[in-house]
């Protein structure tokens, strides 16, 4: 399908939820849905769901609605998850090491081909199959592997030389833990930002306020 350029941030960001429902249907049987149906289950309004899909072409049949396994496979495609993309890993603390332990990267379109910390004594110690290397390999590596993107679990500290680095070896995109912007100083490169604290006061504010409504009642 033709793909607009000028789709906007919050519609990309419903992608994901949209093939991660639809793979949840088809475990339970169900190869078609209408978008009425869909969005009853997915507490969206039809017209939204037509008007996401619709930024991408037509994917649903007059009087037949969706065929599950189809607009998944086209979902994944848009995403991109058909394309094995090469990772690596920077910083295998207790962070690094449980994403790359409970992450399973090969579903979601990437072969994780390296993890690095700069602890010289962690070289060697291998996470799911992986041995870690020192971060002083990480020139040598990135020139022979060519990875595209790379996951930082590092102090904010050192995050800026790490991503100028990452970026001169090729790699140009980062998930980033590292709590660093990457962007104000590279905004040429791809990044998804994922602040756990964040999601932690979100949470406090909502459980907050549903207390205070719970109390005026």
């Amino acid at each position: 399908m033709q793909q607009k350029s000028n789709i906007s941030n919050s519609v990309i960001r419903r992608l994901p939820r949209y093939y991660r429902f639809l793979g949840e249907l088809l475990k339970t049987g169900i190869t078609k849905i209408s978008s009425r149906e869909l969005s009853e289950k997915m507490r969206l309004t039809a017209s939204q769901i037509r008007q996401d899909l619709n930024c991408f072409g037509g994917f649903g049949q007059q009087g037949y609605g969706y065929n599950v396994a189809e607009l998944r496979r086209e979902i994944a495609h848009i995403l991109g998850l058909d394309n094995m993309r090469k990772i690596i890993l920077i910083g295998a603390g207790n962070l690094g090491r449980a994403i790359t332990m409970h992450v399973d990267f090969q579903k979601y379109g990437y072969e994780l081909i390296g993890i690095f910390d700069s602890n010289i004594a962690m070289e060697g110690i291998e996470i799911a199959g992986i041995s870690i290397l020192h971060t002083n390999r990480l020139k040598a590596f990135c020139e022979e592997n060519r990875p595209q993107m790379a996951v930082l679990c590092i102090p904010r500290s050192g995050a800026k030389d790490a991503v100028m680095s990452l970026m001169s070896y090729g790699v140009k995109a980062f998930w980033n833990f590292s709590h660093y912007d990457i962007n104000f100083d590279f905004p040429e490169a791809d990044v998804e930002n994922v602040h756990l604290t964040d999601s932690l006061m979100t949470l406090s504010y909502t459980a907050k306020n549903h207390a205070e409504r719970d109390s005026e009642e």
